[in-house]
């Protein structure tokens, strides 16, 4: 399943997270290692929920860019 996934600067590279499942985050030095590790992050946290029988959350959150 497709996840929205916010990436942020930080003053020692970038974290990431993704609201539809809460605790899965990442970071890293560079953008793409981040977007590397949480494509990671959301594949063990999906794995992890399955084997403990838990329901994995579908996606519901969706982005859009307002320019102000």
């Amino acid at each position: 399943m497709p996840y929205w996934v916010v990436i942020e600067k930080t003053k020692t590279g970038y974290s990431a997270y993704v609201p539809d499942l809460p605790g899965c985050i990442a970071a890293a030095r560079t953008r793409p290692g981040v977007r590397r590790l949480i494509r990671e992050a959301i594949e063990l946290h999906v794995s992890d929920l399955r084997e403990m029988g838990h329901r994995v959350p579908r996606p519901t959150t969706r982005a859009e860019l307002v320019t102000a």
